[in-house]
């Protein structure tokens, strides 16, 4: 049965390192489930690995959209699965390497078989956030599904306005939706969870910041500027700058905050990934052999 590696772990861990490392040994390629690195515009922002890494080993999902693209976790699935069906028969095993766990999750427990919404009622939505504002439309979703409305991340308006739609689309709560049925993949499944001492991966994030800034991420995020309410640009790295742009802190401040927050990012990766405690294989990503010999044993 064909295999899918999934390397996965908090921000800042070294996951495109491993992931590199293992398509090499493998002589295989990479599917990402980064769901900001799909966007080019956000290249510094996101971590991208390398022109010359993407030139040597075949990656997917990166790179592929535009920031003024719509895109969701169902088409992410449909699509990743869809890929998936076309490269096993030449690659029994493929990589599977990224930090964002809903997407992670799609892939190996699949999504909740959910109506697609009326364009005409998505627009009207969106619009209506420009107009009066996002917190209307969580009203108007604590009145059709109180439910999805307790758990929803409100700052996350994307998740606000594709409940919300699905509500007025259907008829029907979007919670009632949501079966947290899994589905049985055609391939096996190994996750490699990496992990290092919290003050070493802490250390690792603020040096990549600061080697974001020097690779110019504030010109980057300055360039999407005009962009700052896509769902994609409600970011760690990108917010932080805009509030900068408008005069609300200096850029060392920024600096500080982008350090901070992408911290508490990582925090919350590691508790995501508590859900595949006895599934989830932990290795240090120096123990790059051990990773090797436990994928091929």
């Amino acid at each position: 049965m064909p295999q899918l590696i999934v390397i996965t772990g908090p921000t800042g861990v070294g996951k495109t390192a491993v992931s590199l490392h293992l398509a090499r040994t493998l002589k295989t390629l990479i599917l990402s489930c980064d769901s900001r690195q799909m966007y080019q515009e956000m290249s510094i922002g996101t971590a991208v690995p390398t022109s010359s890494e993407l030139a040597e080993i075949k990656h997917y999902f990166i790179g592929n959209l535009s920031v003024t693209d719509d895109y969701s976790i169902f088409r992410y699935e449909k699509e990743a699965i869809s890929l998936l069906n076309t490269l096993f028969p030449k690659h029994p095993t493929v990589i599977l390497s990224g930090g964002s766990g809903l997407y992670q999750d799609a892939l190996i427990h699949g999504v909740d078989n959910i109506p697609d919404p009326d364009p005409a009622i998505r627009a009207e939505l969106k619009s209506r956030q420009v107009s009066e504002g996002l917190d209307k439309l969580i009203t108007q979703l604590h009145e059709l599904d109180p439910e999805f409305c307790e758990q929803v991340d409100r700052k996350n308006p994307a998740r606000v306005i594709r409940a919300l739609e699905v509500c007025l689309t259907t008829g029907k709560p979007f919670s009632s939706f949501r079966t947290g049925k899994r589905v049985n993949r055609e391939f096996d499944i190994i996750m490699i969870g990496l992990v290092r001492p919290r003050h070493e991966l802490y250390q690792r994030i603020d040096q990549r910041v600061d080697q974001m800034f020097s690779d110019g991420l504030v010109e980057e995020a300055r360039r999407l500027l005009p962009y700052r309410n896509r769902p994609a640009l409600n970011t760690v790295g990108y917010q932080e700058l805009f509030r900068h742009f408008d005069g609300e802190y200096n850029l060392e401040e920024a600096n500080r905050l982008i350090k901070r927050n992408t911290r508490r990012y990582a925090k919350r990766q590691i508790t995501w990934n508590k859900r595949y405690e006895g599934r989830i294989h932990p290795f240090n990503p120096n123990q790059i052999t051990e990773i090797e010999n436990f994928i091929t044993s």
